[in-house]
């Protein structure tokens, strides 16, 4: 149970990233930038396994993964939330259609169904009401950074597949550094910086990842791989959640509709899945 607990609290702090964000009064390279140093400090010292496994192959997938960050924290600026997060959520999508030509994994017929159920959520999205808020000032612009920051995803997650925990960690880490140091240049000067955005940063780089990561880890060492990725999928549902409550930012019918799309068509590929497994476990010949 504490286990469990703990892989739920990394979820919820996750799910706060996007409320915290657009609290900040910087721009999107600033945001992207300040808050991956930060993140990356936090991560080295709270966490021990991400100081470990560092090696020349960490570097190429960090680059990735720091495309991965700076768009995300471009489209939370500029979009809804709840877009941002659900589109960088199809990531599997993408996962499923580079699989079988980087990790020479074959498509099921289950898969193709998967992929379709997304991108239909994915329509959704892009048809909802794209007036322009206070909290999300361009949203076709914001959902294609949200688009991107999906693929970079699935990119990121497909170089993870294979690799130990700390190597992982070290990915992690390296793609936050090489976030602040691809934003920097576009960033600066910083004219203003306010208080608030201080103590946001802060609050996103040592709690809302570096805490985050270490219950993460921690509470993963107890919990099946099923079990951790379904109490994940409160990230995306809190994340919303969390900028209306914050900012008073309402996503609309559509993308609500699309983000249920997005979440359950995942949970039910995440239980097929580990029938399978289980499945294929059972049919193994005992020695």
């Amino acid at each position: 149970m504490l286990s469990r607990l703990m892989v739920l609290g990394a979820a919820l702090l996750f799910s706060t990233g996007g409320a915290a964000i657009k609290a900040t009064t910087l721009n999107g390279w600033q945001t992207a930038g300040l808050r991956s140093l930060v993140a990356a400090i936090a991560l080295a010292a709270l966490v021990p396994q991400a100081r470990r496994g560092w090696s020349w192959r960490v570097w190429p997938l960090g680059l990735v993964y720091a495309l991965t960050l700076v768009s995300f924290v471009h489209a939370t600026k500029l979009t809804t939330s709840a877009n941002a997060i659900f589109l960088q959520s199809t990531a599997p999508a993408y996962l499923l259609l580079i699989g079988p030509v980087f990790l020479k994994e074959k498509v099921k017929q289950r898969d193709l169904i998967f992929t379709a159920a997304l991108v239909g959520g994915m329509i959704l999205l892009f048809t909802g009401a794209a007036n322009p808020l206070a909290t999300a000032p361009d949203p076709t612009r914001g959902n294609l950074y949200a688009l991107f920051s999906g693929a970079a995803y699935a990119v990121t997650l497909a170089g993870l597949r294979h690799r130990a925990e700390s190597s992982a960690l070290a990915t992690v880490v390296c793609g936050n550094i090489l976030a602040f140091a691809i934003s920097m240049p576009a960033a600066l000067p910083i004219v203003s910086f306010a208080p608030v955005d201080g103590a946001v940063l802060l609050y996103l780089g040592f709690l809302q990842i570096g805490l985050a990561y270490w219950l993460l880890t921690h509470g993963m060492k107890q919990i099946t791989a099923f079990e951790a990725s379904t109490l994940l999928l409160l990230e995306p549902v809190g994340n919303p959640i969390f900028t209306w409550l914050i900012h008073g930012e309402n996503p609309g019918q559509r993308t609500l509709a699309g983000g249920a799309v997005i979440l359950v068509s995942t949970f039910v590929k995440l239980w097929f899945d580990r029938r399978q497994s289980l499945q294929a476990h059972l049919r193994e010949p005992v020695a």
